[in-house]
């Protein structure tokens, strides 16, 4: 059996809201290690005399029982222990009617935290929020990164390790599968479908599957490309799908809302404002993202390196644009709360002159003095300041960051 592998960076912000009655919601695409960092917390707090753990995992049938919030409320209080601090935990909370009731009585409880899981933005969006006024913190979780991928598949941080991870992605269940190609495909189809059945079929009530299906598809092959709801229509009418602009932007947001694609808005360079249409679209996982397209990556590397270079500026905490300046596009402007604003340009290999003037040109245009970077998977990379704009090698960027 293989060593669980903590993953301390998240459960050290678990760990950080603790005691502040906050309720601490674990989000992101199934399967990703949210259950994991449930248990990984209990095996922490029951070493604790004082602790009183109450778990409560929706995926097994053993809770089918609890199917809202008066039964959540029943079990909670069948296990709550007064004169200890009760930690409780809830996995894939979104199964349960009405959770928000229950977790919220429990909030304001002087020894009680509240530490809940789902697979579903629209968790924080809608009651959630509105119930608790905002008295929650999402730690939002991801595939892993490139040195939790080396952690846990035990490999050597060198450039086959680097295509290993950019072909298969990072879902942290390949620990167990191994990093077989035809295997680590069967199991990103598995958790792909039950994404798409539990989160956005049966959630939504949608019953044109088969387009859904091909919308998906089509992200895959346009991962990186602008997305207009109109032009997607007008394709789909091409291959014998009438389907309006409207629907698309419905089916968009419940892939959204699933966490199988993440949404980045436009940015205006120039004026410094938010485009309100014709998004672009990053699949949360890149090896998944590999399976639904399938072939080979040579056709389609560089969109697929921009796929894992937009994950791992979202890892480093930056919210994430895609910037247009007047014809020329910026692949990534990046800005903090603190003020902080960074540009990012993506490129597979820049090996004569024109790649250099194209990649690092529309980054010389932007005229303010934030910092600018050009990543890429150019070997020897020597000389990697030009005219002030810093050139990475993808293995540095996801191993250092910016």
């Amino acid at each position: 059996m293989k060593q669980l592998i903590i993953r301390r960076n998240y459960l050290d912000k678990i760990f950080k809201y603790l005691g502040k009655e906050m309720i601490i919601v674990l989000t992101g695409q199934r399967r990703v290690g949210k259950s994991y960092l449930l248990k990984q917390f209990y095996q922490e707090k029951i070493k604790e005399p004082n602790s009183n753990i109450i778990y409560i995992d929706k995926e097994k049938r053993e809770f089918d029982f609890i199917r809202n919030y008066q039964n959540l409320n029943d079990y909670i209080e069948s296990k709550f222990v007064k004169d200890k601090h009760n930690y409780i935990l809830i996995d894939e909370v979104q199964d349960i009617a009405e959770f928000e009731r229950s977790v919220r009585s429990y909030r304001t409880e002087e020894n009680a935290d509240v530490i809940i899981t789902g697979s579903n933005a629209k968790m924080l969006s809608g009651e959630l929020s509105t119930i608790i006024g905002g008295r929650f913190k999402e730690i939002y979780i991801q595939p892993l990164s490139y040195e939790e991928f080396l952690t846990f598949h035990s490999l050597d941080d060198n450039d086959d390790s680097l295509t290993q991870y950019i072909n298969l992605g990072g879902m942290p269940g390949l620990n167990k599968i191994g990093l077989h190609e035809d295997d680590v495909r069967e199991y990103q189809k598995d958790i792909y479908n039950t994404v798409i059945l539990k989160d956005v079929i049966m959630k939504n009530n949608i019953r044109n599957v088969n387009f859904l299906e091909n919308l998906v598809l089509y992200l895959a092959d346009n991962t990186g490309k602008i997305i207009s709801a109109n032009n997607v229509s007008k394709y789909m009418k091409s291959n014998g799908e009438n389907i309006s602009a409207s629907v698309i932007l419905n089916y968009l947001n419940y892939l959204s809302d699933a966490y199988i694609i993440n949404k980045v808005n436009r940015y205006d360079v120039h004026g410094k404002r938010l485009f309100d249409s014709n998004e672009k679209y990053y699949f949360e996982d890149n090896g998944i993202r590999n399976a639904i397209a399938g072939g080979t990556r040579e056709g389609d590397v560089e969109k697929v390196i921009e796929n894992v270079v937009y994950q791992n500026l979202v890892r480093l905490g930056y919210e994430v644009f895609v910037g247009q300046l007047q014809s020329s596009e910026i692949d990534f402007v990046c800005t903090k709360p603190n003020g902080e604003k960074i540009y990012v340009q993506v490129s597979y290999l820049i090996v004569n002159e024109e790649t250099r003037k194209r990649e690092f040109g529309n980054l010389m245009r932007i005229q303010d003095n934030y910092p600018k970077y050009v990543v890429s998977m150019t070997p020897l990379i020597t000389n990697n300041d030009y005219d002030g704009i810093k050139h990475i090698h993808l293995r540095n960027f996801l191993k250092n960051g910016i």
